[in-house]
């Protein structure tokens, strides 16, 4: 066995949240191998097995009573390249960000608008990742997962993922798929995606006509950066509830009383209503109750400011909850991830 175990493990340098909360057994994953000897220590241990990545998708409200298996594969390579369409293979464990610059340097496009997202590669799939007018199943070419309940490694297709809006079959079966490595269709002369109108803008004002799939990736960066606070710097894990679907119905009422909502029409009729500013006309943002609050620059994102616990975040998200409920009779739901 290669695998190393540890006790007692603090998880807090493993989650974007820093929530200081103890794994019973801790290990890094560096390979198959390894996921396999994880998931065998965990059933000999008698231990429910937690799988992560970057933990930036994760809100840990209580010490984990599990063997918390961090995926720490690493490796991008080229499967096959025509000249245009190129497919690029990454480990689970690569940093998301870090394969994003990687394919810009070798003149590859479609994954510059999911620019800066935090995580990894492993765990993109699981909510199908989505940012400035793509999601992860617009570059997706397949997957190679485990089963753990049989130990045999299968690969997925795009229609087999069955991916939805920050959903897929993989968050769908909680505990049974290990991803570990995604395959991405991208292309030397792929269009752009320059619908957001904020990156549009940006780069009209930088005097960019043409722009590379770098300069899209750059300015989105900086519009990021600008927005979402920096989870090296203020404990957080990114966009905290998703933008509610709702009947066309209560979007008309809504809009009846506020001239300014956000909300876009859906193709089945639904509408999207934006989470963000949602929680912003109810007054949350830049709420702080001790170390956990709103972003003072975007709704949408819960902070520790230091030292707050998962059930402290866990209670404000709860509250923020109820709130909107009683005001605009809209359910919002967690992005992230509860243990």
């Amino acid at each position: 066995m290669t695998l190393v175990l540890q006790k007692h493990v603090s998880l807090k340098p493993f989650n974007t949240f820093g929530v200081d909360v103890r794994a019973r057994l801790f290990a890094d994953a560096h390979d198959d191998q390894e996921v396999k000897e994880g998931i065998a220590a965990a059933m000999q241990e008698d231990l429910p097995l937690l799988v992560i990545g970057g933990g930036s998708n994760l809100l840990l409200s209580r010490d984990v009573d599990a063997l918390v298996l961090r995926m720490a594969s690493r490796g991008v390579r080229i499967l096959a390249d025509d000249g245009i369409r190129v497919c690029v293979e990454a480990e689970a464990g690569e940093v998301w960000d870090a394969l994003v610059r990687w394919t810009l340097e070798q003149g590859l496009a479609g994954l510059e608008n999911l620019s800066l997202i935090p995580g990894t590669v492993g765990a993109a799939p699981m909510q199908n990742i989505g940012a400035y007018g793509v999601e992860l199943k617009d570059v997706f070419d397949s997957l190679v997962a485990l089963d753990r309940q049989t130990g045999a490694l299968r690969e997925f297709s795009l229609a087999e993922c069955a991916f939805a809006y920050r959903d897929s079959l993989f968050k769908r079966e909680p505990g049974r798929w290990v991803i570990l490595r995604v395959r991405f269709a991208l292309s030397r002369q792929a269009p752009l995606h320059l619908d957001y109108g904020p990156v549009r803008q940006r780069l009209a004002d930088e005097g960019i006509s043409d722009p590379t799939p770098a300069d899209v990736a750059r300015v989105i960066c900086a519009i990021r950066r600008e927005k979402l606070p920096d989870p090296a710097q203020l404990g957080n894990a990114g966009s905290f509830f998703k933008n509610p679907l709702v009947p066309a119905s209560l979007a008309e009422r809504l809009r009846g009383e506020y001239s300014d909502l956000v909300a876009y029409p859906q193709a089945d009729g639904l509408v999207k209503l934006a989470a963000g500013w949602l929680i912003d006309k109810a007054g949350w943002k830049g709420f702080r109750d001790g170390p956990a609050g709103v972003h003072a620059q975007q709704a949408l994102v819960l902070v520790n400011y230091g030292g707050a616990s998962g059930q402290q975040l866990l209670g404000l998200a709860e509250r923020i909850r109820d709130d909107i409920r009683q005001r605009f009779g809209v359910e919002l739901e967690m992005e992230p991830n509860l243990y």
